[in-house]
């Protein structure tokens, strides 16, 4: 490509980004040089402070500017129950849909062997210690509902086995407002197993 250098070195950053390929870095990069200086430098801030200020809780390894994040330090959360997520994004997501009032654990991952990602490069281990201090009655494994999240959920269940600790799956199934023609054959097929009394 006969662009200039800084534009080209900003397209090959952009094309680094999951979900980004090189046209849309190249449509992104020209969007960013439009833009007004004020707003690129703003952009460039806000990865920088990303990068500079987050930093990891000590007790749920969550994202946070401050230690413990604003959850683990909250008072009215229920300290005895702990939902155990892949992402932050995920903490996110359960945050939002306003059902749990307990505190969590980010694992950061979920177990893919074939990828590299083996227990160590999780929070398993930490999440294990941080049952067996006491305090926590029921952990509720929220990994995705795939074959690696199946597979980090079995794991994290096995390891807590010792500890006594009562743990619970998340339900799978259909979402609320689907139809049953549309869904996947395995979402109906959770949905009849994780079938409850009415």
């Amino acid at each position: 490509m006969a662009y200039p250098e800084p534009i080209l070195r900003l397209i090959q950053a952009l094309s680094r980004l999951p979900g980004i390929g090189e046209k849309t870095a190249e449509r992104l990069a020209f969007h960013i040089h439009a833009q007004g200086k004020e707003e690129a430098l703003d952009l460039a801030g806000a990865v920088r402070e990303v990068k500079e200020r987050l930093t990891s809780c000590s007790v749920c390894y969550d994202i946070t500017v401050a230690d413990p994040c604003g959850i683990c330090a909250d008072p009215k959360r229920d300290r005895g129950l702990v939902c155990v997520v892949e992402q932050s994004k995920d903490l996110g997501a359960v945050e939002k849909a306003g059902a749990h009032r307990g505190l969590y654990h980010v694992l950061h991952g979920c177990l893919s062997p074939l990828d590299g990602v083996g227990p160590d490069q999780l929070t398993i281990r930490r999440l294990v210690d941080r049952v067996k201090k006491g305090g926590v009655e029921e952990v509720i494994l929220a990994t995705n509902p795939t074959a690696e999240g199946d597979t980090t959920a079995y794991f994290i269940q096995q390891a807590l086995g010792p500890t006594g600790v009562k743990v619970s799956r998340i339900a799978r199934g259909l979402p609320a407002g689907s139809s049953l023609e549309y869904a996947s054959r395995a979402s109906v097929a959770d949905a009849i197993k994780e079938r409850r009394k009415l």
